[in-house]
């Protein structure tokens, strides 16, 4: 029924992501669905009067999305945390992004298309087949017509404003049979975040007994590494879509960042000396804008918390963000430690470095 070349790569793109989730994260890997019937699909595109892309068909035919049931479905506070695409976290902005099984897709689309008052051309060609799982809404749509991958903004709800996902000039035969190199944008999307998930750019993130697929990138050019005196920090940012204003020049863009930080096992090293732990005084944040400073910060704690470092512990984890005026810039700065306890403190204090990582405008969006 379908191009062979486009059921062996679409076969391909879902073998990766399920072996990966078979070894990573199997509670996940339980929650998708056997591929769906061409009734199924038909169902669907004479119910929302739309003709889905062939390698979405093929997608679908391999595995119908995924299902949440209660008793094998561990939530954060927020929401599920099994969603194949996970997501990221900052203050009380949580995001964990799942694929809709065809009757969501049906249903949510009628009802989102309701809830924003859309009629006409727009109705007929666009489908939510993504969602947030949390109660921080995140939509994606698939333009049926041309195949491509679409994130709401903070506008969606009033002009309709969304971003593509995945570069235009990839799409090509998204509807021809004839052709052996039809890829649409869902196809190239899920195929990118396999990549990331195997090449290990992006992981699981656990806390406490939640565990989730995090957004926030692991490797570099996209992370970046520091050791000072001991104290290893990392720090990444990942965009954010459904913050997003086009229309605001001053605040169009917006990054969450994340810095996880930690001591080696031999602990704090100081001018000869070993210290068995040290603790969070100060922060200095500078943040740039197509290479000009745009904010110099410097405060007490991280998000109200001085946290102390003990060697062979779990990361100190926490997240913030910051928006920008445009589409790349980049964060650079320093924390200062006392050796001991703020309370008790053994030496005096000490600058480490949160080396340089990039804000960027990404190429494809997730």
């Amino acid at each position: 029924m379908y191009p062979w070349p486009l059921v062996k790569r679409v076969k391909r793109c879902w073998d990766r992501l399920k072996n990966w989730l078979t070894v990573n994260f199997p509670e996940a890997g339980a929650t998708l669905q056997q591929g769906a019937s061409e009734t199924q699909i038909q169902q669907l595109e004479a119910v929302l009067k739309v003709k889905l892309p062939l390698p979405t068909r093929v997608l679908y035919r391999f595995c119908n999305g995924q299902v949440f049931q209660d008793k094998d479905a561990p939530k954060s506070a927020f929401g599920n945390s099994l969603g194949l695409i996970g997501g990221y976290t900052f203050y009380h902005h949580l995001v964990n992004v799942f694929l809709l099984p065809l009757d969501r897709v049906i249903m949510d689309t009628k009802q989102i298309m309701r809830q924003l008052e859309i009629s006409g051309s727009f109705r007929r060609k666009f489908i939510v087949v993504a969602m947030s799982s949390t109660i921080q809404e995140k939509l994606f749509f698939l333009n049926c017509t041309n195949g491509q991958l679409y994130v709401g903004t903070r506008n969606l709800a009033t002009d309709l404003e969304m971003m593509p996902c995945v570069p235009t000039g990839l799409l090509r035969s998204v509807h021809d049979f004839n052709s052996d190199q039809q890829q649409d944008a869902m196809l190239l999307w899920l195929e990118e975040h396999g990549r990331r998930l195997q090449d290990g750019i992006i992981k699981l993130q656990e806390e406490g007994n939640v565990r989730a697929i995090c957004q926030f990138p692991e490797k570099p050019p996209l992370c970046s590494t520091a050791i000072t005196n001991g104290v290893k920090v990392r720090a990444s940012a990942v965009f954010v879509p459904e913050a997003v204003d086009l229309e605001d020049s001053s605040e169009k863009y917006w990054f969450a960042y994340s810095i996880r930080m930690s001591l080696l096992p031999e602990g704090c090293f100081i001018n000869g000396m070993y210290f068995g732990s040290c603790q969070l005084q100060r922060r200095h944040w500078i943040i740039y804008a197509n290479g000009n400073i745009v904010s110099d910060v410097s405060g007490e704690a991280v998000i109200g918390k001085y946290p102390l470092l003990l060697p062979g512990e779990r990361d100190f984890v926490y997240q913030s963000c910051t928006p920008l005026s445009t589409s790349s810039g980049s964060i650079e700065g320093s924390f200062t430690f006392v050796p001991g306890r703020l309370v008790d403190p053994k030496g005096a204090p000490f600058e480490v470095e949160v080396a340089r990582f990039p804000l960027q405008l990404p190429d494809y969006i997730f």
